[in-house]
């Protein structure tokens, strides 16, 4: 109708502006509308989502809500806790097991029967001993009555030269037998005994092959001194045989402070295994409580390993301080090997813990988000993937194994650095090379779960089988 056409007219000019048509041959306008107004929606929220962002930074810490802020304070504490009984637990474990543990005391003691600045100390004290007692008047006992005088002038005139070679010749002697393997044997008997002395000294009461005299503490060569007689007497000296029993004393530790010493010892000997028990649990306390649990196990273990650090330099510093506070008649070299003999099982323990917080350290930087620590990531699994494609096109087929670990491989990981911290933890005494090898099976285990990862199998099983396509009706 012709009314209609003006209508028509204006619809069909509506209909062709860009955007309203909704027919096949409407153009470009078709759908766009549309399309524009949900890039335009994400797009607004995006950039509101960056403001709170830029809100929050410009905030800083004061916009963390108030249970965060305790959190991380109590975190911050067991942090700082743990760090400062470490080398306390340390300390405690070293005397605990001294104390505790006779063939820890004698591993800890035979090094010195070997060392040359030990034997020289004790073939020196050793042999002044016997000519204190070697009785050379009764070398006239067996003469008659008139030669006596006769024989007594004679003597008087080279008196100095006899003692002498005859105190040449005693030397001679202690000095072989502290030389021969007997002497380490003998050490090692003397310590044995002594370590039942040692403890009831740490516990305040004297008595046996080790004493306390005074600031010093001494041990008995009484057995040693036994030893030499027997040979002077097989080498033709009957004198020596007259001999009375000689107790004798070694210093092994000499200082003003061995009071408080011994008080110490006594503590750390009943703390033992509690305190690096307690270092433990509040340093995992302050890892589960912190809001960042990766950097806060990255901050804990070098925090430690730092404690530990500084234990082992105390130990530098106390010896330089305690050597040079030694009397003037106490042989520095002798006293410096004991020294070091003593406490190389604890420097041993500080290194061991050095080691292992730089590793739990490395551990938690290389899993983190950061760039070089993706770069890390990426070239391992670049690697490994790469010897695992060479392995497929030389015909190996993981199958389910490959399924298997891929589906596990989580798990497998976190149960493969449960197991190696267990056998840390149950290892009698580690050292560093334990700590390194334990690292690198721990690493091995690791490799050989991305090697038998099969990155497609997951994708596979989640597509569902594949089956004949519907017919086309």
């Amino acid at each position: 109708m012709p009314t209609d056409e003006p209508g028509g007219e204006r619809d069909g000019k509506r209909d062709g502006e860009p955007g309203a048509g909704s027919g096949p041959g409407d153009g470009p306008g078709d759908g766009s509308g549309d399309g524009l107004a949900e890039l335009r929606a994400r797009l607004s929220a995006v950039e509101a989502q960056e403001a709170r962002l830029a809100e929050q930074l410009a905030a800083g810490p004061a916009a963390r809500p108030p249970r965060h802020r305790v959190r991380s304070f109590f975190a911050a504490l067991l942090i700082v806790l743990a760090c400062v009984l470490t080398p306390l637990g340390a300390l405690a474990l070293w005397a605990r097991s001294e104390i505790s543990d006779t063939d820890r005391y004698l591993a800890t003691m035979a090094p010195l029967a070997e060392d040359p600045r030990i034997k020289a100390a004790v073939t020196d004290r050793v042999t002044a001993e016997i000519m204190k007692k070697l009785p050379l008047d009764s070398l006239l006992d067996g003469l008659a009555p008139d030669d006596k005088p006769k024989l007594g002038a004679l003597l008087g005139g080279v008196g100095q030269a006899l003692e002498g070679g005859l105190s040449g010749f005693v030397h001679t002697q202690v000095e072989r037998l502290v030389d021969s393997d007997a002497f380490v044997t003998l050490w090692t008997d003397v310590n044995r005994d002594a370590h039942a002395a040692v403890v009831q000294m740490v516990t305040g009461q004297g008595g046996g092959a080790v004493e306390v005299h005074g600031n010093t503490v001494v041990l008995d060569l009484a057995p040693v001194i036994a030893r030499v007689k027997s040979k002077l007497v097989d080498q033709g000296i009957p004198l020596a045989s007259r001999i009375p029993e000689i107790h004798t004393s070694y210093p092994l530790v000499q200082s003003d402070a061995l009071p408080e010493i011994r008080t110490a010892l006594r503590v750390l000997n009943l703390a033992g295994f509690w305190v690096p028990v307690l270092a433990g649990a509040c340093a995992l306390g302050g890892v589960l409580l912190a809001a960042r649990r990766r950097r806060a196990v990255v901050v804990a273990s070098l925090g430690m390993a730092g404690g530990a650090l500084l234990l082992g330099v105390g130990l530098s510093v106390f010896r330089a301080v305690y050597l040079d506070r030694l009397p003037a008649d106490v042989d520095q070299a002798a006293a410096q090997a004991v020294y070091d003999t003593l406490v190389r099982y604890l420097r041993s323990a500080v290194r061991v813990v050095v080691t292992l917080g730089l590793l739990v350290a490395l551990g938690a930087w290389v899993i983190g988000p950061g760039r070089w620590a993706r770069t890390v990531r990426g070239g391992w699994r670049a690697g490994l993937g790469g010897v695992r494609r060479a392995a497929g096109r030389a015909g190996l087929r993981l199958g389910p194994v490959g399924r298997f670990v891929h589906r596990w491989k989580a798990p497998l990981g976190w149960l493969a650095v449960a197991l190696t911290a267990l056998a840390f933890v149950l290892w009698s005494y580690p050292t560093v090379l334990v700590t390194l090898c334990l690292a690198l099976g721990l690493l091995a285990v690791l490799a050989v779960l991305e090697l038998l990862d099969e990155p497609g199998a997951g994708r596979a099983e989640q597509a569902g089988p594949v089956g004949p396509s519907r017919p086309v009706a």
